[in-house]
Parts: structure tokens; sequence; C-alpha cells
């Protein structure tokens, strides 16, 4: 018989996601609720989440960090694992959430962690990338949201967590199906968007780092963390990161 072990649940953000959310959600039937707060698809994304069993909640869009922390406050546990409609979660790593959640009666500050990271797998152009940028993409999504929650940020969100962050083992697959040309427009509003943020935040920018934050991306992704190894997909795919790190700061000029 399993020993008792605090509830959890899975939570997802989606828009216009029917293609890939099948699978991610057969991924995460061991979790003990799977909620979808959804933004105006237009696919049948929230009656197919709904068929497959999932609670869904339609909600307007509020920017990444907002919607992912409002779908958190919604979730019916405190525990909760935040994936995207393009991830998987390997078999591995589904052990280990179920290992490092804490018995029932145990208070986070009682000496286990409240938050848990994980290493992120991205498939690019057909191949597993296990260098570079790619690999291993460390993501901070298994936390207790009483002492964890998702920044405000409009792009490039993160979690914010009190107190010491475990590492748990297994990866979680990325597994986006969109063609390069949607992948690089998607970099192109996302590169807008943080040229907003950062002049929000009074940050400005200068020629020199228009011209070095490029090379210096490059020399660390591709020489000091090996995207060589990674082939074609991992020059392209760190090459792209580069092209993006340039329109940011030449849009802030």
């Amino acid at each position: 018989m399993a020993e008792p072990r605090q509830r959890i649940s899975a939570v997802l953000i989606t828009k216009n996601a029917a293609g890939q959310l099948s699978e991610c959600l057969a991924s995460l039937a061991f979790c003990d609720e799977i909620l979808v707060v959804d933004s105006d698809s237009t696919d049948g994304t929230p009656e197919l989440a709904a068929k497959l069993g999932a609670r869904v909640i339609a909600s307007e869009w509020r920017g990444f960090g907002p919607q992912k922390q409002f779908a958190v406050e919604q979730a019916a546990h405190d525990w909760v694992l935040c994936v995207d409609a393009d991830e998987r979660v390997s078999e591995v790593l589904r052990r280990s959430i179920l290992a490092a959640l804490p018995a029932p009666a145990l208070c986070v500050p009682g000496g286990t962690f409240g938050a848990y990271r994980f290493a992120r797998c991205n498939r690019f152009m057909g191949r597993y990338l296990r260098h570079g940028e790619g690999y291993p993409d460390w993501s901070l999504r298994f936390f207790d949201r009483r002492v964890a929650r998702w920044s405000d940020d409009a792009v490039h969100e993160r979690v914010i967590a009190q107190g010491e962050v475990g590492t748990l083992a297994g990866d979680l697959l990325h597994d986006s199906a969109e063609s390069l040309e949607t992948y690089l427009a998607k970099q192109n509003r996302y590169s807008t968007l943080a040229a907003e943020a950062a002049l929000a935040r009074g940050k400005r920018a200068g020629v020199v780092t228009l011209l070095m934050s490029p090379l210096l991306r490059f020399i660390k992704f591709y020489f000091l963390r090996l995207g060589l190894l990674d082939g074609l997909p991992g020059l392209v795919h760190i090459l792209i990161g580069c092209t993006a790190s340039f329109a940011k700061y030449a849009k802030m000029l």
C-alpha cells in the first residue's frame, strides 16, 4: 500500500493547443488534478481538455507570468506542477516528483524543499538537444504555492521561491511541433516584449551591448556549453538565440 502524500495539481495555460494536448495530458495522469486555463482558443482546445478529464477555466490573457500565477491560484491543491501543452513528463521525472511529495501532515518549513527544479530537454529541428542552450535548461516548475509563485513578467517569466530549491532526476520533454518559421516569429515577439519590459525597468542599451551580447552568447553556448556537439540543429538554435538578443537591444535603441 502506497504511503500517504500531499496531493498535486498539474497546471497548464493554453491557447490553440489542441494538436499537442493529448500527449501532454496523458503524461500528467499521475496527478490528482489537471487544470487547464484557456485564453480564447478557436481550435477546440478547451473541449478536448475537458474530454480528456481536465478541469477547464476560460480566462482573458494577462501576460505569461500573471497568467500562470492566476492558474496556480485556481488549483485545488497547494502542490502544483506547471507545464506547457507541448511538454511531456518523462517516466523518470514522474517517479521523482511522486517521491519528493511530502506526507500530508508535513509543513514545508519542517525540513523539506518547497520547490524543485528539473532539466528540460528541447527538441529542435527533429533532434533532442543535449548541450548549449537546449540542455539541461533548468526549469523550476514543481512547487508548493504557499512558498513560491510566478513572477509578474509578461515574457521570460520565472518562479520565485522562498528558501532552498531541490533538484529532481528526469527530464521534462519539450517537443514543440512548430515550424522554423513559427519559431522565428515567436522569437521576434518575445524580443519585443523583453525590450519593452527592460525599458519599463529603466534599463538602457548602447552600441557596445548591441554588438557584444550576441557574440558573447555564441561563445558561451556553442563552445563553452558544447552546443557544437548537437550538430546543425544546435548551431541553428544558438544562432537564433543570438539574433533574438541582437533584436532585443536594437528594439531598445
